[in-house]
Formats: structure tokens, C-alpha cells, sequence
């Protein structure tokens, strides 16, 4: 794949009970394209903090740090997870932190410009300043505009998020998230079709964890049941997915095969400790 790939939003520590992984939703996606193949750059903001110079080395070993990666006065992110009996994770986000604050800096915008598609999420816009950088990068409609809803509670709100699908192209959420923002009578393809008629988006993708997913693409559903896996936890199974899904789509492969490809690559990040292992030579 030679398009060029934009990731922008947060990189943090994820602290688990025996030590921490770097992530972020978009770093998470960006290290996954990269190991697929994929031309791609990261934007974010560290701290001026050891933290954030250990994250630093972290992104430099993994050829994703760029002069897009932006350091601040305010703290790099630790974010404290919390894996239930099933090793489902939820998160406790600090607020501010230097993410919080992406400046829509000249190197940036070229980026963007040079960019066939932009990843982003939802957590990054809670702060007023990194809202305002993505929404100004999303205006040039040519590109895939991707969404990934990826809610926080509470860390949100639903103008916010009805402001991004309204700019995207590609919305990626959970079953979870599709009850909340997909309105409507009837199953759930009824009301992705009209989800799809207010909003617009050429792809919505819905997964259901170990059930697989449902993708609406160039007004057609495909649907895949998904992988069996040995759960270790479920952070950056999603991110690895959408990574493996953008790659297929952008190459204009055959929907079904990325569709069974990115639910492949889920299973197995489910199956191993944080959201960045190194992939198996056979798996893509």
C-alpha cells in the first residue's frame, strides 16, 4: 500500500497491575499499519517529563516519532486499567495532559494535506485546542476521513461526536458505542442505513467482539463472525482491526477478505498482553 496514512490523538502509558505499555487508540492503529506495511506518521503531544521521554524512545523504536510529535508543559498521560473477569479493560484518564493540546502546527498541516486518509478518534478532542487543530484538518473531502468512536466516559459529549461523523468518511465503533449513537427502528442494519443517510459516511463498521463484525461499505453489508481467542486482554484488539481494515480498503481489496483479515488480526492482539505485539510472520 503507497498511500500516505496520517494517525492523529493520544499516546500514553496503559498501567496494568505488573507494569505498563505504551498506547493510545491512535498510536495503537499507527503501530499496527506500520507493521502491515503501511506508509504512515503519527501526530501527538508528550510532556516535557521522563515519561514522555521514555515514550519518546518508544516511538523512535517503533519509526514512528517526526517532528508531528509535539512536547508540552503539560504531563505525559498514564492511564490506570482496570481488566474485569473476563480481562475486558476500562480506563481512569487523567485530565490535562499533554495531548490535550496538539497545536495545528505547519508541519502538521502538510502532513494532512499529503495524507490519503487521517485517523482519529474521540478521547483526544475532550480538550478544546486539539479539537479545534483535528476539525481544521478534516475539511479536504477527498481523503478517508476515519472515525474511530472509541468513547471514554466521561470524557466526551454527544455535540462533539456528531461534529466528527458529520466530518468523516469511514466510522468505526463498538456494539456498545452503536446503541448509543445509531438511532432507529428495526435490526441493526436498518439502522446503520439510516445512520449512513444522516451522517453520510461511505463506511460504517461495527464490531462485536468475539462475534465478529458487521461492515456497511459502498452500500453493501458484509458480515463476519469472528475469531475464537484466549483472552489476555482486550486493549488495542479494536485498534489493531480498524489498522488491518484501512490497509484493505485503501488497497481496494475484497471487502470480505479484509473484513475476515481484520477480525483474524483482533483475535490474535486479544490474545496477548497490551495493544502492540509483534505479529507472527503468517498472520497477514
Amino acid at each position: 500500500m503507497n498511500q500516505k496514512v496520517l494517525c492523529f490523538g493520544e499516546v500514553l502509558w496503559d498501567a496494568f497491575g505488573d507494569g505498563k505499555k505504551a498506547g493510545g487508540a491512535p498510536m495503537n492503529v499507527a503501530w499496527h499499519l506500520k507493521q502491515q506495511g503501511a506508509d504512515v506518521q503519527f501526530a501527538s503531544s508528550l510532556g516535557k517529563d521522563a515519561s514522555g521521554d521514555e515514550l519518546f524512545a518508544f516511538l523512535e523504536k517503533s519509526d514512528l516519532d517526526s517532528p508531528l510529535i509535539q512536547r508540552d508543559e503539560l504531563p505525559t498521560c498514564e492511564v490506570t486499567v482496570q481488566l474485569d473477569a473476563n480481562q475486558h479493560a476500562t480506563y481512569i484518564i487523567p485530565e490535562p495532559v499533554s495531548w490535550d493540546n496538539i497545536r495545528a502546527t505547519s508541519e502538521l498541516k502538510k502532513a494532512a494535506a499529503n495524507a490519503s486518509a487521517i485517523i482519529f478518534g474521540s478521547l483526544a478532542c475532550r480538550g478544546k485546542r486539539t479539537r479545534e487543530t483535528l476539525v481544521g484538518l478534516l475539511d479536504d473531502t477527498s481523503k478517508m476521513r476515519v472515525f474511530d468512536v472509541n468513547l471514554r466516559a466521561p470524557h466526551y459529549n454527544l455535540d462533539t461526536i456528531q461534529t466528527l461523523a458529520a466530518k468523516s468518511s469511514f466510522i468505526k465503533m463498538n456494539d456498545d458505542e452503536a446503541e448509543l449513537l445509531i438511532r432507529g427502528r428495526g435490526d441493526l442494519k436498518s439502522k446503520i442505513i439510516e445512520f449512513q443517510k444522516a451522517y453520510h459516511p461511505k463506511t460504517v463498521c461495527v464490531t462485536r467482539g468475539d462475534k465478529g463484525a458487521l461492515l456497511f461499505h459502498n452500500d453493501e453489508f458484509y458480515e463476519h463472525a469472528g475469531y475464537p481467542a484466549n483472552v489476555v486482554d482486550t486493549v488495542g484488539a479494536g485498534d489493531s482491526f480498524l489498522a488491518t481494515l484501512v490497509v484493505g480498503l485503501l488497497s481496494n481489496n475484497d471487502p470480505n477478505e479484509v473484513l475476515d483479515r481484520a477480525c483474524k488480526v483482533g483475535a490474535f492482539v486479544a490474545g496477548q498482553r497490551g495493544a502492540t505485539p509483534v505479529y507472527p510472520k503468517d498472520l497477514v
